[in-house]
């Protein structure tokens, strides 16, 4: 295995488990920068934590919960 393959799979090991942690961290981090720059760049931080949420659901073979 590859350096990359190495880190991927220690990120699945911490990711294991804790999810919803990661994903409230997600969530947390952009409304605080959402916060900080008064929302002049809400869309790019929502970008943003879309995609983390993705990179999440990716390593932890979650499929995305359909919107209600």
């Amino acid at each position: 295995m590859g350096f990359f393959d190495d880190a991927k799979e220690k990120v699945k090991d911490l990711l294991d488990g804790n999810e919803d942690k990661v994903e409230d961290g997600i969530e947390k981090a952009g409304d605080l920068v959402d916060d900080k720059t008064g929302g002049k760049y809400e869309d790019k931080v929502d970008m943003a934590q879309d995609k983390a949420q993705d990179a999440v659901d990716s390593l932890t073979d979650d499929k995305p919960a359909p919107p209600a």
